[in-house]
């Protein structure tokens, strides 16, 4: 089985990846590459003259580490663009003595499968929910099921028809081709979720730079999904305009003393800044700064909150919620989460058996999206016989549903 590689080409940096399955069936990171991100906002490429240098050197990196010659990639998609919608599919029962077939499961996924989308929208993924057999609804295989009528839905991931081609292009100019796209959001959920997890209910939050996506697991099946335009980068313009700080510095401030959660106070009351180029220095309050961060991380988890709540999904998530991106490394926020969503909340670590150069482990919460993208695609080759099939035809049946 040949190596594969999952790219994610995010606000921040593009981080490629590079991952062979091993024989004892587990996944070893070969190769990792990452770059500093140019030319793209809210992970939606918006200038491809200096985004694409950004990508061939992450894949340059990659190429080098792993000693193998990258040709195609699987790409990460995120955005306020995508959508999750629920989409229905009936058909009568048309077996011997009204039994559910084989042949009445692939008619009603084909109807359900169907979805009109205007000239403007590209679908992404259809992912198979439950069966509703007559009146008995919440089936998993209505196969040898008596009854008149067979219903399921499916959930559709869709986005941009702009935003998705443009995003091809960047790649194809960067000298590979683009063997599938995939929703980030559901990928880094692939990266981190254990069957049981998924099994239990779960909700997987990762928050980007740019963008916050999120995916919930519910009765064993995804249940909804999508993408907000907000991350740690407003966190970081919030800082700017809070105190006057250059860009550059109120970035390092996030990082090195920026908590979610301003109820936890560093021992420090103030926090000194040494003068740079354009800024002459000076100092902010710790509380100040907390107070800042801690606005804008809780509006955006109540953003997401809102859009899980229409689905019922807390109530069902016995697994809480799982925090990954960038922004998982934020102090306090697993507090923060945990206060918000009424729910166990933690920081997501990749799933598997990573290893890069099978010596060092990468486990961090940031890989997520890039390490989901190695982790299915190797899975998916393996369920198939080491064949090359499609990711996207077969995503619901081998990993996102039952």
């Amino acid at each position: 089985m040949d190596p594969v590689v999952g790219l994610e080409i995010g606000t921040s940096k593009v981080v490629a990846l590079v991952g062979d399955m091993q024989d004892d069936h587990t996944i070893a990171v070969l190769g990792k590459g990452e770059s500093s991100s140019a030319g793209v906002r809210k992970s939606e490429i918006i200038n491809m003259e200096v985004a694409v240098p950004c990508i061939r050197r992450a894949l340059a990196e990659a190429e080098r580490m792993s000693d193998v010659a990258v040709h195609e990639v699987v790409v990460a998609l995120s955005g306020g663009h995508i959508r999750g919608n629920v989409y229905p599919g009936v058909t009568p029962v048309r077996g011997e003595g009204k039994t559910v077939t084989e042949d009445d499961v692939e008619d009603v996924m084909e109807l359900a499968r169907t979805v009109p989308l205007g000239d403007d929208r590209d679908m992404l993924h259809t992912i198979n929910q439950l069966y509703t057999v007559d009146d008995n609804d919440g089936v998993v295989n209505p196969v040898g099921m008596v009854g008149h009528k067979l219903a399921l839905t499916v959930l559709g991931f869709h986005g941009s028809h702009t935003h998705i081609g443009t995003l091809e292009r960047a790649v194809e100019k960067s000298q590979v081709d683009v063997k599938d796209i995939v929703f980030g959001g559901l990928a880094s959920a692939l990266g981190v979720l254990s069957p049981e997890q998924k099994r239990n209910g779960v909700v997987v939050i990762d928050l980007g730079a740019g963008t916050t996506d999120y995916i919930a697991y519910g009765d064993g099946v995804i249940c909804c999904g999508g993408s907000l335009g907000v991350g740690g980068d407003h966190v970081t313009n919030d800082i700017v305009h809070a105190f006057g700080l250059p860009q550059s510095r109120a970035e390092q401030v996030k990082r090195e003393h920026g908590m979610a959660q301003f109820s936890v106070l560093d021992a420090a009351p103030e926090i000194y800044l040494q003068p740079e180029v354009g800024y002459q220095g000076g100092t902010i309050k710790s509380r100040a700064l907390h107070t800042v961060i801690h606005a804008r991380m809780e509006e955006t988890l109540l953003k997401v909150k809102r859009r899980l709540a229409g689905d019922d999904v807390l109530a069902r998530a016995g697994s809480g919620v799982v925090l990954t991106g960038g922004g998982a490394y934020m102090r306090g926020i697993e507090e923060l989460g945990r206060q918000i969503f009424g729910v166990a909340c933690r920081v997501g670590r990749l799933g598997g058996d990573a290893r890069m150069g099978g010596s060092c482990a990468i486990t961090g919460p940031e890989y997520a999206v890039s390490y989901g993208l190695v982790e299915y695609t190797l899975r998916m080759q393996l369920q198939e016989g080491g064949k090359d099939s499609s990711f996207l035809s077969n995503v619901v049946r081998h990993l996102l549903g039952r």
